[in-house]
């Protein structure tokens, strides 16, 4: 349920109004409000009266052919589009929102839908809010339509006898009204008519915003339900990155690496029968030769770069070793591990590694660079500290903000410390079971 501002008991708008100025409340255009939403909410729940009662009906008589079981649960799951609407239809009258406390469904089958809704809880509840507007609220705004109508009719008595003829004008049974003037005691029955239609409208409209705030909010078990579900599809989309990344790597590893060597081979093989003649082909052979080996040495790079196999085979340290080797900026390593880390939490500390490495190397003008792992407890502890210029700022470029990211999905932290003058360290945890 929504709560105020102080954090306890949630306040209803309509019943503060009335609370702290009632006879202003009279001029301002909450009863025109209440009165909005309590006529629309009796239409409303009519509708969905009748609505009921022909699935309802409908549905325990064709039960036996299969087809009534089809339009009970449709009755059931009727309060999932009728509390969409009365959430929204809630802000003409409370600023209080409501958040939706079902998880999105979106490219879902239409009986993954209904499994999947009437095994919440908020269906339920969004379903006996929908029973209550249809029975309760609908037999009392019933009521309140008639006494608001009666009251508009008496208030405008003098203008009724004015317009129509004075003997079918009767405030009573045989007591025919003649005189605009010997209306208006019924004008003035009509304005406290009006008066008490206004704060009865009001409460009543306080009634309903309970009702609401507790059956059609997001409650703590809806809102950990969501959090469960977004934490299994962030897993499932690293696992899904991850298998692509692998078929990537294959691919470029047993693929295209290999046509470049085969091609390389090919043209020196070329190059030795075209030597020692006058061909002006050698040359450009020999020039192809040299540029199917750049390429092949920038394609090994890129694998290399994608998950290094030394990575796979040997373990963190002494990827991140490697690394430290071709650093244009001289590298210390002292990362000491129990055993090997899951393949995911190396994975990202080696990426955190490198992504640290080349930003230290293009914009902090360092001299040197440490890099310290530690298993502390449960989680992976990464430093990377160099001793440059500092002012490094996380939101200034998209490498270290894509890091955080890539962090967050593993329920991993990154911290930056760069004071202007320096030395800039980052701090990267990862759980281990991530």
């Amino acid at each position: 349920m929504p709560a105020n501002e102080h954090g306890g008991e949630p306040t209803v708008a309509v019943w503060q109004a009335l609370r702290r100025r009632p006879l202003r409340f009279l001029v301002s255009g909450w009863p025109w409000r209440c009165w909005a939403y309590l006529l629309s909410g009796t239409l409303l729940g009519f509708v969905l009266l009748l609505t009921l009662a022909v699935l309802l009906f409908l549905g325990l008589g064709l039960s036996v052919v299969g087809l009534g079981v089809l339009l009970l649960a449709t009755a059931a799951v009727l309060g999932v589009p009728v509390g969409a609407v009365e959430r929204r239809r809630l802000r003409w009258i409370d600023p209080t929102p409501l958040h939706d406390p079902h998880g999105s469904l979106t490219g879902v089958s239409a009986l993954a839908w209904f499994r999947t809704r009437l095994r919440e809880r908020s269906t339920w509840r969004e379903l006996a809010y929908t029973v209550l507007l249809a029975t309760v609220v609908t037999s009392v705004g019933l009521g309140f339509a008639a006494l608001l109508g009666l009251s508009v009719l008496l208030t405008v008595a003098p203008v009724i006898v004015w317009a129509v003829a004075p003997d079918t004008v009767m405030l009573a049974p045989g007591d025919p009204i003649s005189d605009p003037a010997a209306a208006l005691p019924g004008t003035a029955i009509g304005l406290l008519g009006l008066t008490m239609c206004a704060y009865v409208g009001g409460l009543l409209v306080g009634l309903e915003v309970r009702a609401a705030w507790s059956l059609l909010s997001a409650r703590d078990e809806d809102l950990r339900s969501r959090v469960i579900e977004l934490t299994r599809s962030r897993a499932r989309l690293v696992d899904a990155f991850e298998a692509e990344r692998r078929r990537i790597e294959r691919d470029l590893h047993d693929g295209a690496q290999q046509q470049l060597v085969a091609l390389t081979m090919t043209l020196g093989l070329a190059e030795l029968e075209l030597r020692g003649g006058d061909s002006p082909a050698a040359e450009l052979v020999s020039r192809a030769r040299g540029e199917a080996r750049r390429a092949l040495d920038q394609l090994r790079d890129l694998v290399r770069g994608i998950h290094p196999q030394v990575l796979t085979d040997h373990g963190l340290a002494a990827a991140v070793a490697e690394v430290a080797l071709r650093n244009p900026i001289p590298v210390t390593v002292d990362i000491e591990l129990p055993q090997r880390l899951p393949a995911a939490v190396e994975s990202m500390a080696y990426f955190s590694v490198t992504e640290a490495l080349t930003n230290a190397s293009k914009h902090s003008g360092a001299s040197q660079i440490s890099v310290v792992g530690r298993v502390d407890g449960d989680r992976f502890v990464l430093l990377v500290t160099d001793d440059g210029r500092g002012g490094a700022d996380p939101a200034a470029g998209a490498g270290l903000r894509g890091l955080a990211d890539r962090l967050a999905i593993q329920k991993g932290r990154l911290i930056v410390s760069s004071p202007t003058g320096g030395p800039t360290q980052l701090r990267v945890e990862v759980p281990c079971s991530a």
